[in-house]
């Protein structure tokens, strides 16, 4: 079967002065025999790509590190037999905002607040 797992890697900045928390939100394809096994993988990807490339990573000029959050959702594949193809819903988010505007603003990849909801 095939999951769609949302790891939540963040920014951790060495010098330990964390006024904000970099984050980026990774979907990873996933295929396990049950959703336990999808579950690991998935943890296991995310220490994986924990790290600082050698020292070499940075974030606004600041020497920083990724650090594994965990994993924020996990679903299954809509289709899951088969193996995901063109046109596949490997995973879906649920918000809301508070106008048509913000609406707008987020179609177009402005900023704007949501509420994440899923």
């Amino acid at each position: 079967m095939w999951y769609a797992a949302s790891i939540i890697m963040y920014v951790e900045f060495k010098d330990k002065l964390q006024e904000k928390y970099p984050i980026w939100e990774n979907i990873v394809l996933i295929e396990a025999n049950s959703e336990e096994e999808a579950l690991r993988k998935a943890e296991e990807r995310g220490h994986l790509d924990e790290g600082d490339d050698s020292g070499s990573f940075s974030w606004e000029k600041r020497p920083a590190m990724w650090v594994y959050g965990g994993i924020r959702k996990l679903l299954s594949c809509a289709d899951f037999e088969k193996r995901p193809t063109d046109g596949t819903e490997i995973t879906y988010s649920q918000m809301e905002v508070k106008s048509a505007s913000d609406l707008k603003k987020l179609i177009n990849s402005k900023r704007v607040s949501v509420i994440y909801e899923i």
